[in-house]
């Protein structure tokens, strides 16, 4: 990164939120895209994007993955065929294995975590709902875990409301890993205020690295006059935490890179807050510092509120290459 400092530039002081960027179930699914290039060279088939990231899925295109949104697009292939960390519905891992493809399921393991979770509840007679953001990847693999109409989806807690159940008593939620902890916390007190006898999960359901970066976030957002999120505008995480540095009282903008940036909104500024969602890479961080030190002299504080040293191991069958 070139920080340029000029004496004729205003002053502008970064404070840059700490973690912030990947997470380890990014890592593991952008690593397994990049393991299965070296072991089976190109193209390696990825369904839907790896991650919430265009700067992430356009490196990993240049490299020879191919991205697809649903298995038909897909040739009769020996190519491996990679599942996004979002996870998948059980109908597409069966299409996978009628066609014989080499597939590879890069699922988050915390994702895994819910989908497990949901089916047990599911093998006890209890109906589950599931807080989350209806269309997003992961809640269409969550409930795509599970028999039709064995998981109803709450967005809200208007939804809550409106449930209309045949019985209240035998009932169970879990929870996107993405969402607001601010705004599952009032679902789910909704839920067991309506559902006394609702079962949770035995540990949250919102991941870690979530949680830490609206952490650090919250921290950061009442000491600035504005908040910049690196991150994909369909990016769950990234989008909260845009919701969650406004909530603390700072301007916040999603950006996906430097060009993004609407500088009208940063005008008089003299302090920032800097965060990036789980599957923004870092490089992009340094692009958007670089892109305000020329236009301030900027000094740099990182205010750390977590130490993260969560690793996932890789899919079995990217382990070893051959």
């Amino acid at each position: 990164m070139n920080i340029q400092s000029h004496s004729d530039l205003p002053p502008l002081k970064i404070l840059l939120c700490s973690p912030r960027g990947f997470c380890a179930g990014v890592v593991r699914a952008i690593d397994a895209v990049e393991r299965a290039l070296a072991k089976y060279g190109p193209p390696v088939y990825v369904r839907h994007e790896i991650v919430h990231n265009r700067y992430v899925v356009e490196s990993l295109k240049a490299k020879g993955a191919i991205f697809v949104e649903e298995l038909e697009e897909i040739p009769d292939t020996s190519a491996p065929v990679i599942f996004s960390a979002h996870g998948v519905p059980k109908s597409v891992s069966a299409e996978a294995a009628k066609r014989n493809f080499l597939a590879i399921d890069a699922t988050c393991p915390l994702v895994t975590k819910v989908h497990r979770e949901a089916e047990i509840h599911w093998r006890r007679g209890r109906r589950i709902l599931l807080v989350g953001h209806e269309g997003h990847p992961e809640v269409v693999g969550t409930m795509g875990q599970l028999p039709k109409d064995s998981v109803i989806l709450v967005e809200s807690v208007a939804d809550i409301a409106n449930l209309k159940l045949d019985d209240e008593n035998n009932l169970a939620y879990v929870t996107q890993t993405t969402l607001s902890l601010d705004d599952s916390r009032e679902i789910v007190l909704a839920l067991t205020k309506r559902f006394p006898q609702i079962v949770g999960p035995h540990k949250e359901d919102i991941c870690y690295a979530t949680t830490n970066r609206q952490a650090a976030v919250k921290e950061v957002a009442p000491n600035v006059d504005a908040v910049i999120v690196v991150g994909s505008p369909n990016s769950s995480n990234s989008q909260r935490l845009r919701e969650v540095a406004e909530r603390a009282g700072a301007p916040a903008q999603l950006v996906q890179g430097r060009s993004e940036i609407d500088w009208s909104i940063f005008g008089a500024i003299t302090s920032l807050g800097i965060t990036a969602g789980a599957s923004a890479p870092e490089v992009l961080v340094e692009e958007i510092m670089d892109a305000f030190s020329e236009r301030y002299a900027i000094t740099v504080e990182t205010v750390s509120t977590a130490d993260e040293s969560v690793s996932f191991p890789l899919p079995k069958e990217l382990r070893v290459i051959a």
